[in-house]
């Protein structure tokens, strides 16, 4: 879409023509024009040989988004990185529990063979991931209620 003015009354007139500024595009705000003349819509008087090279393209100002945009825009990023954390969390958790239960081992009388003991070594870094990824998924998780409120309020729910 385009939209033309004329300079007499850049106010007053704003004609709207489908597709880009060309030149068809111009002859059709030029007849647009001309039945506003003929229907008494258009009181501005035009300089004789007002052409349609005369119109002035109105262009839309480019807008800043609005505080409850930039609200919405922010929640889906919290939203984002909880589903982040959630699938973080849900892929070590399983391996995470089986360090657990060596950790278990190590106070207990039961005698450790070597096997378990570097399966445990290894382990620790898997363990350490794990709780590390669960508290903040956990913490996220409480942030991200307010962002599911803002999600819920911007669409209608």
């Amino acid at each position: 879409m385009v939209q033309y003015t004329i300079p007499q009354s850049p106010e007053d007139v704003l004609i709207t023509i489908s597709g880009r500024d060309s030149a068809k595009a111009r002859e059709k705000a030029m007849d647009q024009l001309l039945e506003m003349m003929g229907s008494g819509d258009l009181t501005t008087d035009l300089d004789d040989g007002f052409t349609p090279k005369d119109f002035i393209e109105v262009k839309d100002q480019p807008t800043e988004p609005t505080a409850e945009e930039n609200a919405v825009v922010d929640a889906v990023q919290v939203l984002s990185n909880l589903a982040n954390l959630k699938i973080k969390v849900q892929g070590s958790r399983s391996e995470a529990l089986k360090v657990r239960e060596l950790v278990d081992l190590l106070f207990s009388d039961d005698v450790i063979d070597d096997e378990q003991l570097d399966e445990l070594k290894s382990g620790f870094k898997v363990l350490k991931t794990f709780a590390q990824s669960n508290l903040r998924y956990k913490d996220a998780r409480a942030n991200a209620e307010d962002a599911r409120k803002v999600l819920d309020a911007a669409l209608g729910n």
